[in-house]
């Protein structure tokens, strides 16, 4: 393992030795109304360390909600959000961060007057508790940089740059609060397929080095693919979760979202 990994792991793994519950997450009841429309209603889950779980459903069926309230962005009208079995209810989105939830965004938003490196050492040096310094966080964010793959382009700036190369930028910045749980909220869009085999390897190697990783993703074989567990959502409820197998077979699953069983699907294409 590079040094690199090491120093992102390092306090993932320390945790992991002194914590008797496999969850790393616990989702409980959350419901969240905006006027008289129930955008999640009591949708139940948890993840386990060093997993990868995905949420997947229709659009509109409140995945991005439930990362919004997960990250502090909306507060639930009921239920609860446990990190570590501590709840982060009440905690504004840069207290949630700092307790160990690091989030990328489906629209990117890199500062656009900074280069890479500085997109990611601001990262570091706010996200951060304690505090670390100026020369650890450069430091620290060049690691990254290497490690997503824009090793090479540090100094570049985002506008100049590919959309994969952006969403790139998106992860080291949310790698750059060495999170507990990293939230991906699809990363994968809008890369071509040499781009998203190159997104899927990254996304495993993190969890290979002991990431845990909670992601909304619309492309179903990375879905399939890179999987443990997936929940579905459907009109803000929770209608299934499992392997990726039992989810692919569920009728509830297959009539909401998929259409046709998955090896149908791949059949019927080739």
């Amino acid at each position: 393992m590079r040094e690199h990994e090491k120093n992102f792991l390092a306090n993932e793994r320390e945790h992991d030795q002194t914590m008797e519950t496999p969850f790393l997450l616990e989702v409980k009841g959350l419901t969240k109304h905006f006027g008289g429309l129930a955008a999640v209603q009591k949708v139940s889950f948890e993840i386990r360390r060093g997993e990868i779980v995905s949420l997947i459903g229709p659009n509109g069926a409140g995945k991005t909600t439930i990362f919004n309230l997960i990250s502090g962005v909306y507060g639930p009208d009921s239920g609860d959000i446990l990190l570590d079995r501590q709840s982060l209810i009440g905690q504004r989105p840069f207290e949630v961060c700092q307790k160990g939830i690091g989030r990328t965004f489906q629209i990117m938003q890199p500062f656009p007057h900074m280069t890479v490196l500085e997109n990611v050492v601001t990262s570091g040096l706010f996200g951060r508790v304690p505090k670390i310094s100026m020369r650890q966080a450069e430091e620290e964010a060049r690691e990254l940089c290497q490690l997503v793959g824009l090793g090479d382009r540090q100094g570049a700036f985002p506008r100049n740059l590919t959309v994969a190369d952006q969403k790139r930028i998106e992860i080291a910045r949310a790698l750059a609060v060495k999170p507990k749980l990293l939230l991906l909220d699809e990363v994968m869009s809008g890369l071509t397929p040499i781009e998203t085999g190159e997104a899927i390897k990254l996304v495993l190697g993190l969890r290979d080095h002991g990431a845990t990783i909670f992601l909304i993703e619309h492309v179903m074989k990375v879905v399939m693919g890179i999987s443990d567990r997936v929940v579905v959502l459907h009109h803000g409820e929770k209608i299934a979760e499992g392997t990726t197998t039992e989810v692919a077979n569920d009728s509830r699953v297959i009539e909401a979202y998929l259409g046709e069983r998955i090896d149908e699907r791949e059949e019927a294409s080739c």
